[in-house]
């Protein structure tokens, strides 16, 4: 699809719109727009469906690319359960000391407190699912 249609008339990402904001009002603050140019610019900066209708904006700006000739890079996604290549595997171990750390400090705050109602019992329902968790993928993780 990128060989059929012009860098112009591709869509316009709200973050690109947002960089040519930005760049604008770094010129803003360097005294190179005054603020009526600054203002038509963001509007029609906002207002940009296109990278073509982007063009121009900054064109007359020093240290700013011009978003014709940015380079466009499609974004894919990351998967977060695949492990990263040369990244040691975490287990769910650490993840569950942490909960029952949180878990112990709280039962002394309590014990600390008179010992009334069992409020940390709350805390202890993720740890127990954590547990459960852990014993049932054990066998899953290839240790």
């Amino acid at each position: 699809m990128l060989g059929r249609m012009g860098h112009e008339g591709m869509r316009a990402a709200d973050g690109d719109r947002q960089k040519v904001a930005d760049q604008l009002k770094a010129a803003l603050d360097e005294g190179r727009l005054d603020l009526s140019e600054y203002d038509e610019r963001v509007q029609r900066a906002y207002a940009a469906k296109t990278y073509g209708d982007l063009d121009g904006l900054l064109d007359d700006l020093p240290g700013t690319v011009p978003v014709a000739k940015s380079q466009v890079v499609s974004a894919e996604p990351v998967d977060q359960l695949t492990p990263v290549p040369g990244q040691k595997h975490k287990s769910g171990r650490s993840g569950f000391q942490g909960m029952a750390a949180v878990f112990v400090v709280c039962v002394l705050i309590w014990a600390m407190s008179g010992m009334g109602y069992f409020w940390p019992g709350w805390v202890a329902i993720p740890l127990v699912w954590a547990l459960l968790a852990h014993f049932r993928d054990r066998g899953n993780r290839g240790h």
